[in-house]
């Protein structure tokens, strides 16, 4: 066969509804991001394409291995359609060299793609079987319209009450992905056309941002979604983070912090995994050039742009910005929170760094905190070391 997958993510920078949506973080990962990673995680897609006007939204997509299509004004608009922009994609892909076979049209307003089944529904339409399919949860809801003469039936007997059990059940639709046959969508000009399946998601990812209170669900959502942290490098802010944010200060302006005996021992067994570590810190202390020392880390302190500091720091170490897990606790980790694929947030920290957080640890800075990173640096490498089933060991 010819042609590539090609995955289509159009991600407009207008919103009404929710300012700027498409770079809302959720789980501490822009929205436009988690799709662009959804799509290369699915081990599907040769190619990954995002369609905007917003020169913002193309710096995120780039930085998580996004190509990028620019759009026309015309075509950005509120009422420009989804199937405008993927049709304009594919002819702006073809005019430089590259010809889509098989398209996967994203949603970024869909956090939770899940990437299994966005296989499965590329795997379908490559193997001829489907013209098109798409995600959707099944649903056993009795339906109801409300009208004028008071409330009608809709795809069900009123006077039937059968048990779930008894029950097929219909489908709705995420609008996480839709994946068709590039010859065809170019005939139809829709995202529906020839055999069209469905591919079941499981409800609790079926979840679609329009709204602020939806935005909100999606991140209370995301906050259980990571357990073990899967990062090739720890970047640290001191204080609030090694300490409990307070220090003892002498008649001569030295400063004491307490730090935590646990703390040193997460990131002895970090460095024992050749897992780089980097102290990043707004103030000059001597206390945390002496900590840095004990521990056997880098440390950059007198950082006024962090997210400056930790890009120079990660391009040094050849380590991606979406490998790098940072922790935080003040405001001013925000820039640096912002730039990484894993954000962590002590507990009790700012509500803006929670906000920001894939991760909030159980732990607060001084008391655990670091150790409870590094179990869980740790933990994802024994993860992706463990035999998996059906694996001859």
């Amino acid at each position: 066969m010819t042609g590539e997958v090609v995955a289509i993510i159009p991600a407009r920078g207008g919103s009404k509804a929710v300012p700027r949506k498409n770079l809302a973080p959720v789980g501490g990962i822009p929205l436009v991001a988690r799709a662009v990673r959804a799509a290369r995680e699915s081990g599907a897609i040769d190619r990954v394409v995002v369609s905007t006007d917003d020169a913002e939204i193309a710096g995120v997509a780039r930085g998580w291995g996004a190509e990028i299509v620019w759009r026309p004004a015309e075509l950005a608009g509120d009422t420009a359609g989804s199937e405008s922009a993927v049709l304009h994609a594919l002819d702006e892909l073809e005019a430089s060299g590259h010809e889509a076979r098989t398209v996967a049209f994203l949603q970024a307003t869909s956090p939770f793609i899940p990437p299994r089944a966005l296989a499965d529904a590329v795997q379908r339409v490559e193997a001829g079987g489907a013209d098109s399919a798409f995600s959707a949860r099944e649903s056993y809801a009795f339906f109801w319209a409300d009208g004028p003469g008071g409330a009608t039936a809709v795809g069900h007997d009123r006077d039937v009450r059968p048990r779930r059990q008894d029950r097929d059940p219909l489908f709705i639709e995420t609008g996480a992905f839709y994946v068709f046959d590039a010859a065809g969508f170019r005939r139809a000009r829709h995202r529906f056309f020839g055999r069209t399946e469905i591919v079941p998601v499981p409800e609790r990812l079926a979840v679609e941002i329009d709204t602020t209170e939806e935005l909100h669900l999606a991140r209370l959502l995301a906050d259980g979604e990571d357990g073990a942290i899967d990062a090739a490098a720890v970047v640290t802010d001191f204080d609030g983070v090694h300490t409990d944010d307070t220090a003892i200060v002498g008649e001569d302006g030295s400063e004491r912090v307490r730090v935590s005996r646990s703390d040193g021992m997460g990131v002895a067994l970090l460095r024992r995994a050749g897992v780089p570590v980097l102290i990043l810190s707004t103030e000059t202390n001597p206390v945390v050039s002496a900590r840095a020392t004990k521990l056997g880390v880098d440390v950059i302190q007198a950082s006024r742009d962090k997210a400056a500091a930790l890009a120079a720091w990660a391009a040094e170490h050849e380590v991606p910005l979406s490998r790098i897990a940072y922790v935080g606790n003040d405001v001013n980790d925000l820039g640096a929170l912002e730039s990484v694929g894993w954000p962590i947030a002590v507990a009790g920290s700012h509500p803006l760094v929670l906000a920001a957080a894939r991760v909030v640890l159980t732990r607060s800075g001084g008391a655990g905190a670091v150790r409870e990173v590094a179990d869980r640096v740790l933990a994802a490498r024994r993860d992706a070391l463990a035999p998996q089933k059906g694996d001859r060991t």
